[in-house]
């Protein structure tokens, strides 16, 4: 019941419903645009998608919103970004990538459809995962094509700026069916090389009187600040342009979006924040719910099916059989791991992180109550893991760190020390788990 109180008070703190927001039907000379490559398997693209769009309109953002959705994604999640976003949704055919072997990237190239906006006089085409800071309406003061080089040698194509022109899409196309050579297999290696010249051009800085500049031009860092450079300073120190877009183009386990990237990597927290102020987390709570009951009732009934469990396991059988000696112990040992596995299985992926957090911890305990009460080992030497986990949370969650290096060494003394509780709690258990099985002779024998 406490857990449950727990549960309804993050719920109340986060304001999980968001707020209306939907973009106003004007028709606009320029566009943001973004792809989305759905399947009924890939939901956190979808709330990406949406919480991107609903942040430019939070941002009173002066273009159209586009998304250039493939056919196979599910209708009503493109219903729901036309009728509760005022999102414009083009459906299209997926770009047939010829470079074999890229799955991740592999649809990708959709992308390439943003030269075939020709009703707009310039497009702002982005990735989900740009968290943007400010508006940056300035960029369609850009010209035929404009990137940023986060990479001294590469630019990023999680934002970029481009003229429609159905020529230049045409001749992409044609490019791509006679097997122009792509580094990567993917968007940002086709684009790097039909535009090579870009990193000779001059930087964009944009006129007062809103004059569109002609030519291609380099994008300060400013708007696609990678999320990696925030850990060495703990704080946003770019120098180039206006710090206005965050990008978060690391691992893709570690995308903002998924509960467990926060506090590992602390800007998750602010990606939620806005969610939190834009869309909001309705969708999810009925199945949050869900979990946290059924793991309230195990707890329940492990506790008072403890004896029977317990005698169960241990009841008498011939000691010469090797398998019901170490039958058991392999039981337990998988249990305890599985205690520690599971949540992530059940949690759903995008829900706040205090939530997500929340919810892992209850389920943690949960199962590993079964373990305890079946097997009847300590209860403080099982739960050491889990220990370890929250101290580390709360490490790295630390708000005083100066420099991000600061803040690994931190986590790595951390890690290091509680090591050796660890290995000193699994001495523990493994001895106490010999020593039940030698005494379930004390056990009535059952059948």
């Amino acid at each position: 019941m406490r857990v449950m109180v727990v549960m309804v008070g993050v719920v109340q703190a986060t304001a999980f419903y968001g707020v209306n927001l939907k973009h106003k039907n004007k028709e606009h000379r320029n566009a943001y645009a973004t792809v989305y490559m759905g399947t009924p398997r890939d939901y956190e693209f979808y709330v990406a998608t949406r919480v991107l769009i609903r942040s430019l309109i939070r941002l009173q953002v002066d273009a159209d919103l586009i998304v250039i959705a493939s056919l196979d994604a599910p209708l009503r999640w493109l219903r729901a970004l036309e009728e509760e976003d005022g999102a414009k949704v083009l459906r299209v055919e997926n770009v047939n990538n010829p470079y074999k072997g890229q799955q991740r990237f592999k649809l990708t190239l959709n992308k390439l459809y943003a030269w075939r906006l020709v009703d707009y006089d310039g497009v702002v085409m982005l990735d989900a995962d740009n968290l943007f800071l400010h508006k940056t309406d300035e960029l369609f003061q850009c010209g035929q094509f404009c990137a940023v080089f986060i990479n001294p040698c590469i630019f990023h194509t999680g934002l970029f700026v481009l003229q429609p022109s159905l020529e230049v899409f045409k001749d992409m196309i044609h490019q791509l069916e006679t097997g122009k050579a792509n580094p990567d297999g993917a968007d940002q290696g086709f684009t790097g090389a039909y535009f090579p010249d870009l990193l000779d051009q001059p930087k964009f800085y944009p006129h007062l009187n809103g004059t569109t500049l002609d030519g291609h031009y380099r994008l300060p860092m400013g708007y696609q600040m990678d999320a990696s450079y925030y850990y060495l300073k703990l704080c946003w120190r770019v120098p180039c342009g206006p710090n206005s877009v965050i990008t978060f183009p690391g691992a893709p386990w570690l995308k903002p979006w998924y509960w467990w990237s926060w506090p590992v990597l602390s800007l998750g927290i602010q990606w939620h924040e806005n969610r939190r102020q834009t869309l909001g987390y309705a969708a999810e709570m009925p199945i949050v719910m869900i979990p946290s009951v059924i793991f309230l009732g195990i707890i329940t009934m492990t506790r008072l099916a403890c004896p029977s469990i317990s005698k169960l396991w241990y009841r008498n059988t011939d000691k010469s059989s090797s398998l019901m000696q170490t039958g058991p112990k392999f039981i337990a040992i998988w249990s305890i791991i599985a205690a520690y596995i599971v949540p992530f299985a059940i949690i759903p992926r995008t829900i706040h992180p205090l939530v997500g957090w929340t919810l892992y911890f209850l389920g943690s305990v949960t199962l590993s109550s079964v373990a305890i009460n079946s097997f009847l080992l300590p209860v403080v030497p099982i739960l050491v893991p889990l220990i370890r986990v929250l101290g580390s949370l709360l490490v790295m969650a630390c708000p005083w760190y100066p420099y991000g290096v600061t803040r690994a060494l931190a986590v790595f003394v951390y890690a290091f020390c509680y090591a050796l509780i660890a290995w000193g709690s699994m001495v523990k258990v493994t001895a106490r788990l010999q020593v039940s099985l030698e005494k379930r002779t004390n056990f009535p024998k059952i059948g």
